[in-house]
């Protein structure tokens, strides 16, 4: 298989032009292809990261959201036992916090967050039962409403905004090890631009060489050739391999120097000949 490929490739004749357009063109469809390469894999990671970033970013406005309405809420019911009025609304409060909620259960998939995130709910729903005794506590004569607000429903508000911090310390971490993600991603983005980019300077290398030793070379010898055949005489003997129209040139400068010394062998021969005609002529003169 091998043997047939490059009989086939030895039959293609390549023109000097070809050749250096086609390692140009290879060193620039490399670089090119690389660049491509990066940039789409830097496309990927930054819309990818981005994402998960835009992500923790909107689940922190979210749980701060989440502890502001839980905040207020029990503000409300500290001022209601203050002024002793047990006549809450409590409708318009849980419906702000579980909008929130809503919309932070909908944005994590990852099994910790979900974990976060039951764990938030739980303590919401065990705060707003526990607050739901509020009224009795208020109008009971048996029941202090201080002591009833510290005893049980203040350990459960504590719990419910420990829930939170710590599903917000959760949403940092994960911001930072993404934000460490897409470091690594810018990095390994421009990997493929770094390599290509060695690559073709190894290729302009070779190419050099390789223009060095089959052009650059061979018209030195041909230049050199030249000159000895012009200033002394020496016959024009360079050959080497190939088949463009460098080998051409060289085998025209071969022709041609032949053809100019066999000029000069008859010029020479036709004043020699002349030089004997007239000596003769002149020594029958006399």
């Amino acid at each position: 298989m091998f043997r047939k490929f490059s009989k086939r490739f030895k039959g293609i004749r390549l023109s000097l032009s070809s050749k250096l357009t086609l390692g140009l063109s290879a060193i620039a469809a490399i670089l090119l292809l690389s660049g491509i390469i990066s940039l789409l894999e830097y496309r990927r990671m930054s819309d990818y990261v981005s994402d998960l970033i835009a992500t923790n970013i909107n689940g922190i406005n979210i749980s701060q959201k989440l502890s502001n309405a839980a905040d207020n809420y029990n503000l409300r019911i500290l001022d209601a036992i203050g002024a002793n009025n047990p006549t809450l609304d409590f409708e318009d409060d849980n419906e702000v916090f579980m909008s929130h909620y809503d919309s932070l259960a909908t944005i994590f998939s990852s099994e910790e967050a979900v974990a976060r995130v039951d764990s938030v709910m739980y303590s919401y729903s065990a705060y707003m039962l526990t607050s739901l005794e509020m009224s009795y506590a208020v109008m009971s004569d048996f029941i202090d409403a201080r002591a009833w607000y510290f005893d049980r429903l203040q350990p459960r508000y504590s719990r419910l905004k420990s829930d939170i911090e710590k599903l917000n310390d959760m949403i940092y971490v994960e911001l930072r090890e993404n934000s460490k993600t897409f470091e690594a991603g810018f990095y390994r983005s421009i990997i493929p631009g770094v390599v290509s980019v060695g690559a073709g300077l190894l290729l302009v290398m070779l190419f050099l060489v390789f223009i060095l030793l089959y052009y650059v070379k061979p018209l030195k010898r041909m230049l050199g050739g030249l000159k000895d055949y012009r200033a002394a005489g020496k016959q024009y003997v360079h050959d080497f391999d190939g088949d463009d129209e460098l080998v051409e040139l060289n085998e025209g400068l071969k022709d041609l120097t032949e053809e100019n010394a066999e000029l000069k062998r008859r010029i020479t021969g036709l004043r020699e000949e002349r030089e004997k005609y007239i000596e003769s002529s002149s020594v029958s003169d006399i």
